[in-house]
């Protein structure tokens, strides 16, 4: 995404595009790690030397109400972020090296459940663990 269509996304999601919103936003949308606050703000501080961790946590607070990011409660240790929520997807997270991968899933997995009464989630987390190529390759 340029700067431009990160402005009109985040206008268009009612977010006034300051720079500190812009630079977070286009850093998720760049880096898709998944990374927590300590690392956004880390990552960001030398080309933003005013951002403070404070900021980073209230833009990432008001992205998930906006539903710009998914807040991501899959290490136990750690909220991590994901800045791309067009696209449905589950995660993986490989229980040895802590690397947290998108995985494509289908629209009709998350379809809505049918039973006593219909359900409609507007919010739904999928996640996996197991261990990543690399770590199943090369154990210590």
């Amino acid at each position: 995404m340029t700067i431009q269509e990160i402005h009109s996304y985040l206008k268009s999601h009612d977010i006034r595009p300051l720079p500190h919103k812009v630079v977070i936003m286009q850093y998720l949308r760049i880096n898709n790690i998944h990374p927590t606050i300590e690392q956004i703000y880390n990552d960001l501080l030398p080309i933003m030397p005013t951002l403070s961790k404070t900021t980073v946590y209230n833009t990432l607070k008001l992205f998930n109400e906006k539903k710009v990011v998914n807040v991501l409660y899959i290490d136990e240790k750690q909220v991590r972020f994901d800045g791309h929520t067009e696209v449905i997807h589950a995660h993986f997270r490989c229980k040895k090296c802590g690397t947290i991968f998108n995985v494509p899933i289908e629209e009709s997995e998350i379809a809505p459940f049918r039973g006593a009464k219909t359900l409609y989630p507007d919010e739904t987390h999928v996640y996996f663990f197991g261990l990543c190529d690399d770590c199943i390759e090369h154990p210590v």
